[in-house]
Formats: C-alpha cells, structure tokens, sequence
C-alpha cells in the first residue's frame, strides 16, 4: 500500500469552499471550525463556522456573509480538504441550518450546516409495498423517486413482497442494504447501493509517528458468533425454512489471518446464534439474511479507533494499513467505516475514523 502523504506537525493548508460551483476563497480565510462526518449509513453531514464581522461592500461594517447572500437554503456547497499534497472532494450537500452566533468579547460568527442527498430520503416517510422485485430494483426505484441516478452492485434474491411500514425512504433502504450485506451512500447525484465486500474507496497506509497520531485497537470475542442460523416460513411451499451461515461466508475477506469465529471456538466453544424476528419467505432470503448477518458480526472481531493528520483519502469504505500498533494487529487490511474530518486554526486539519477487520494476522 502506498504511504499516506502527511507526516508528522500539523497541517496548515485550509479546506476550500464552493458555493453553487464558485470557489470562495474568502470562506477558507474565515473558516473557524469545520467538522464533516461520513458513517456507513450513509447520510454524510458537515458543519462549518464562519468568522462574519468585517467590512462590507459600500464601506460601512457589519456581517459580511448576510450582507452579501452567501449562503440560504438549498444552497450547493462542496469541501474539498488535504490529500496526498492535493486537494480532494470530502462532501458534496447543501445548506439545511443557518444559526448566528454573537458571543460576548468575540466576534460574530456564522455556521452553517448542510447534508448530502440523501436527506432527501431521510425526510420522505412512506407506507408501500414491493411486489417480485430483487433489492436493486428497489434501489433503483428509490433513487427514481428523488430524481436520483442510481449505481447498484449487489446480490441478492428477488423478493415476492417488501413492506415499507411507516418508515423514511432512507431507513427502508438502509434496512435493505444491510439484510444483504451492502452498504448505501450518495455521490453528486447518484445513488450507491454496493456489496461491502466490493465497496472500492482507495487504500492507504498510516504509521504511528508520522501520518498516525494515536490509535487504539482491540480484539473482542463478545459479539463473535460460530454460526448464524435464520429460520421462516415458505408460504408456496407450505414447508419451514431454516439455513445457517458460518466462517465460509467470509473467507474471502480473511487474508490468511484468523477469525474472530475461529478464535471463539479454539478458546470457548462454538456459539450458535439464532435469528428469530426476521421473516423470510424463501429459502433464498433466509440465506442471504443469515450470511448477510454473520459477516456483519464477524467485521467487528477487531475494532480500529484513531487519530491522524488530516487526509482526505480517508473515506468511508478505504483500505487503511496501520503501522507501528503492534503484534498481531499490525499491517492487513482495515476498513474505514466512520470518518470525521475537522478543521480548526490551533489545531489545523485532523481526520479521526473506525475501522473495523475480522481477523487477526496468524
């Protein structure tokens, strides 16, 4: 893996702002604090504070960034933030909250909040139903919904019904991607619905000393199950259905290394999960819920928190090799699963993030 292009100190370069498509070069100069955060649900938002007392246009002075319009609801702004000494797209959303801060002994401030497209989901609650239709048909038809393209890489079944139940656009979706181990996620204008294990966002590497500033890894049997076994009902076939899941599910993500399933049963014994408010109809869906199910457990095996300098490589889904942690949680692969990129004068340009990987190297 390459090495990650910050070292050691602090960063100095500013994020960069474009409102509707315009670089204002007067948003980096009265940045006062930024803070975007990425997750694996999806849903990304950013909150910037602004510096909004100066000189206006016609001389007098007051609050430069009301004066002139800069910013109102809806309006389109993009971050681009430090990457491998080049600036790189970390959010793409628009204004959502406007809040005025007149502190006592300070100047006024102006902070912004805005969210990626995928609000637009958050705030549509619907009851409806899916009839013969595979999970990215119904991601296709969401994405339609809110005049969305959609990019769909997934597997899965097709389904005879799905019920939306008074759920938001973006819950249903989100409850969708993880009952077939995807994940979901706006880019611009595009709808993503991948399959996690194809989820492609760039690898880097960070070493503890130089782009790494403190991290804390841990390897924690309490979530680890055997097997995950998920039992329904055919209803065409008027016969039961029960299928299980185990460490087969993820040999493709092991790299040679140990799971926490593996683990588990050398140093306890075998624990069996059993899933039972779900109700598949098929055979297919309970294969696809209980494998779906036991990859998400097995992921948490070992868990990656930290600091480093701030990269904007680092994006929810990217590879990380982390360096100089030592033992068996050296090197391998981390995937990146929550990211905050924050900005402010003192402490300059840091990104803080969880990984998570299900193995241990041998």
């Amino acid at each position: 893996m390459p090495d990650a292009g910050v070292q050691n100190g602090l960063v100095s370069a500013r994020p960069t702002f474009a409102v509707e498509g315009t670089v204002r070069a007067d948003l980096a100069q009265d940045l006062l604090g930024l803070r975007i955060e990425e997750s694996t649900d999806g849903l990304y938002s950013c909150e910037a504070t602004f510096a909004n007392w100066g000189p206006l246009r016609d001389g007098q002075v007051g609050f430069p960034h009301f004066a002139e319009d800069t910013f109102d609801f809806g309006t389109a702004l993009q971050v681009d933030t430090l990457a491998d000494e080049e600036m790189k797209t970390v959010f793409e959303g628009r204004v959502t909250a406007l809040e005025s801060r007149v502190p006592d002994g300070r100047a006024p401030a102006l902070t912004v909040l805005a969210e990626d497209r995928l609000q637009d989901l958050r705030m549509t609650r619907r009851t409806r139903t899916f009839e013969e239709l595979s999970d990215a048909d119904v991601a296709r038809q969401v994405a339609r919904d809110h005049g969305l393209q959609a990019e769909v890489d997934v597997d899965g079944p097709t389904h005879d019904v799905l019920a939306q139940v008074n759920q938001s656009d973006l819950a249903f979706l989100r409850d969708r991607a993880r009952a077939i181990d995807a994940e979901v996620w706006v880019e611009g204008d595009t709808l993503r619905l991948q399959d996690r294990g194809r989820r492609e966002a760039g690898d880097l590497a960070l070493t503890h000393g130089e782009g790494l500033r403190s991290v804390r890894v841990r390897a924690d049997l309490a979530h680890q199950q055997t097997d995950f076994t998920v039992s329904g009902w055919d209803v065409q076939a008027k016969e039961a259905i029960e299928e299980t899941a185990d460490a087969s599910a993820l040999q493709r993500e092991l790299n040679g290394g140990q799971s926490g399933a593996a683990a588990l049963e050398e140093a306890l014994g075998a624990r069996t999960q059993q899933m039972v408010h779900t109700t598949p109809l098929t055979t297919d869906e309970a294969r696809a819920l209980a494998e779906a199910s036991f990859r998400q457990h097995a992921r948490r095996f070992v868990e990656a928190r930290g600091v480093a300098e701030g990269d904007g490589r680092m994006r929810v889904g990217a590879q990380v090799e982390l360096r100089g942690v030592g033992g068996r949680f050296e090197g391998g692969r981390y995937t990146l699963t929550e990211v905050v990129h924050s900005f402010d004068p003192e402490r300059g340009y840091r990104t803080r993030f969880e990984a998570q990987r299900p193995y241990l190297d041998q």
